[in-house]
Order: C-alpha cells, then sequence, then structure tokens
C-alpha cells in the first residue's frame, strides 16, 4: 500500500548562507506537497563568522529565490539552538504545530540529505516521512562564508563572480549588499582571528580539545555578567570564565577567573556553601574556537546585598543584570552562554519559539 501523499513537507537547515543545494531541497519540498515549512535553526544567536546571518534575513533570502507563486505556500519557522537534541527536536514540533494550527491532522514529509553525522537529526521525527534527497556537489555554508570572509573589500565584487555555480543569483545580490553593512567589517576580523587560532594548532598530532569553567553566579534576582573585551565574541554578553590550568581542580579555576575577571572576593566557605549545581557542556558545536568543553558552576548567594564587582583581564564591563532581563538579550550572547543560564535559570521554559 503506498504512502499518503503528504500534506505539508519540512525543510529544516541554518541557510548560512542559502545556497544550491539548499535549493534542491526547497523545490523537491514543494513538488511534494502543497505547503512547506522551512524550519530555520540557530535563530536568536549574536552574529559571528559561523552565524552571520539573523533569522530574519536568512528567510529573506530564501523567499528571493522563490517564484511569487510560491512563496505564498512557505511559511518560516525560527528555532533556537539548545544544545539538546530531545529538547531542540520537541521545539520544532511544537513549533510546525504552531504554524499549523486550525489545519486537520496532516500527513508529514520531511525532506532533507545525510550530509555526515550533523544529518542524524533527520531520523528523530518518527511519524514524518523521510525524503532523502542526494546532496549537490560543491555548494556548502563554511566555504562560502570563507570565501566572503577572506576576500578583501575590493575583491568582493570578484568572490561573488566566482560563486554563480554555488548560490542562487538573489543570495550572491544579498550578499553583496550586506557586505556593506556596519558590522561586516568587524565580523571579518573576527573570522582573521579564528582562522589563525585554528591555523596554530594544525600541527598537534591530535586534533585539540580544549577544556574551560564558567562561573554562573545568582545574587537577589540578578546574575553576573561581563562583556567580553576580545575575540571571538568582543562586546557580547558571557559569563566569567575561562581556561582550566594544569595544576588547578575545575572548580580551583572557576574561582580563579570568576575573581580575575570581576573582582568578586567572597570568603571560600561562603562560595563552597552557595554552589548548587556543576554542568558539563560539551555539545561539538558550542564554541568557535572548536571542540571545547566547560564545566560550569552555578553559584546562589541568597538575597544578600549585592556584592562589588569591577571588569578586569579579559573582561570589557561586568554587571549584575536582572533574570527577568536576560530572555531580551539573547541574541547579544557569546556562544552557548545564553544556553547556560537557561540550564540554571529556566529562562525559555515557558516561552514558546516565536
Amino acid at each position: 500500500m503506498s504512502s499518503p501523499q503528504p500534506d505539508v513537507a519540512v525543510l529544516i537547515g541554518r541557510f548560512q548562507p542559502f545556497h544550491n543545494a539548499h535549493l534542491v531541497l526547497l523545490q523537491r519540498a514543494l513538488e511534494v506537497a502543497p505547503r512547506c515549512v522551512v524550519v530555520i535553526g540557530s535563530a536568536h544567536q549574536a552574529r559571528s563568522p559561523k552565524n552571520p546571518f539573523t533569522w530574519t534575513e536568512r528567510a529573506e533570502m530564501i523567499r528571493l529565490t522563490l517564484p511569487e507563486a510560491d512563496r505564498a505556500r512557505v511559511s518560516f519557522l525560527a528555532v533556537r539552538d539548545h544544545y539538546d537534541e530531545a529538547r531542540w527536536v520537541q521545539a520544532v514540533r511544537e513549533g510546525v504545530a504552531g504554524l499549523l494550527q486550525g489545519t486537520r491532522s496532516a500527513n508529514m514529509a520531511l525532506v532533507g540529505h545525510f550530509k555526515d553525522a550533523t544529518s542524524q537529526y533527520l531520523r528523530g521525527f518518527p511519524g514524518w516521512a523521510l525524503i532523502s534527497v542526494e546532496r549537490l556537489p560543491g555548494a556548502d555554508g563554511t566555504h562560502l562564508r570563507d570565501a566572503l570572509f577572506g576576500a578583501a573589500p575590493a575583491d568582493i565584487d570578484a568572490m561573488l563572480g566566482s560563486l554563480v555555480d554555488q548560490a542562487p543569483p538573489s543570495t550572491l545580490a544579498f550578499l553583496r549588499a550586506w557586505t556593506a553593512l556596519p558590522f561586516a567589517a568587524d565580523l571579518t576580523t573576527e573570522w582573521q582571528m579564528l582562522r589563525d587560532y585554528r591555523a596554530a594548532w594544525r600541527t598537534a598530532p591530535y586534533p585539540p580539545v580544549f577544556v574551560t569553567v564558567d562561573a554562573i553566579v545568582r545574587c537577589a534576582d540578578r546574575v553576573l555578567l561581563i562583556r567580553r573585551g576580545k575575540a571571538p565574541g568582543r562586546g557580547l554578553y558571557a559569563v566569567p570564565g575561562g581556561f582550566i590550568e594544569q595544576r588547578e581542580t575545575a572548580y580551583q579555576s572557576a574561582l580563579r577567573e570568576l575573581e580575575e575577571e570581576t573582582h568578586l572576593n567572597l570568603l571560600a566557605d561562603t562560595m563552597r556553601q552557595c554552589l548548587r549545581e556543576v554542568a558539563v557542556f560539551d555539545h561539538p558545536d558550542r564554541s568557535l574556537r572548536g571542540r571545547t568543553i566547560t564545566h560550569a558552576h552555578y553559584f546562589d548567594l541568597g538575597e544578600r546585598e549585592l556584592p562589588e564587582v569591577r571588569a578586569d583581564d579579559d573582561a570589557e564591563s561586568v554587571e549584575w543584570v536582572p533574570i527577568e532581563q536576560l530572555p531580551a538579550l539573547e541574541d547579544r550572547f557569546h556562544d552557548d552562554h545564553f544556553h547556560m543560564l537557561d540550564h540554571f535559570l529556566g529562562l525559555t521554559e515557558s516561552r514558546r519559539e516565536p
């Protein structure tokens, strides 16, 4: 017995930027179903060399590739990275269901291709028919971003001209206009820093795995945050932290980094009594610097008066930020630091994906 015709096709991706391989998938989705939901991942993040385009910019790139008649058939759903596949899958399912409210029980199809281990999420949607499409060779988001940030300003047009077989004309036109925006130059500088950082480890006998520590400090419904003073993520919010030292435990390193960056200096017994939880954040993509595993220490200082703090070391500034303000700052955080705060403070538990 043949499977029923899908009512809705779902396409999931980061689309950083939207290129020809994505276009093939989108066209297939529109062929198999009258309606398509494009799930845009890595939403609500600060701009970075890996995620330079906001989810609304990516939605516009996609919309521009479509004929006018098809634009009304496509809906966009922005989903944040939870660095937790089960929670992320649930967010996708709930978000799609929200878009389809008022529609009778629909036959769902998920359109995608198996690129590498990062594509295993396609198997996480039981009940949705999986339509696997052969990967189009050549087009690749990492290559396109490297070409974009590696080109000198005077060479932008020539660089984009060399990509005509990898991305739709509308995407290339979008990128040409985007490179003139004020933040593009800062992202280029950060891309160069990260390129040089990785190159310094290229001769290591094994791919490096970095170990870091972070300190989440809560006091009187506020949390202690720094603004990063150096790339990557210069100017973005972060929790205090850094690399573990050779002769320190993770706990000792967390306290040292906390004091170096914020000058928070409470008694050792006080900090030990206020430690509520230690969690390891080890998602392979959590840091732009490469494979970085962090041990996050959550301290709750209770309702005491806010301790004095002062920025130092790698911190540009430090402040006690009201917890209620954190959700609105999500796209101004470095790496996965918002998600660390979410883990300990439950910032998104009662919030649906926009």
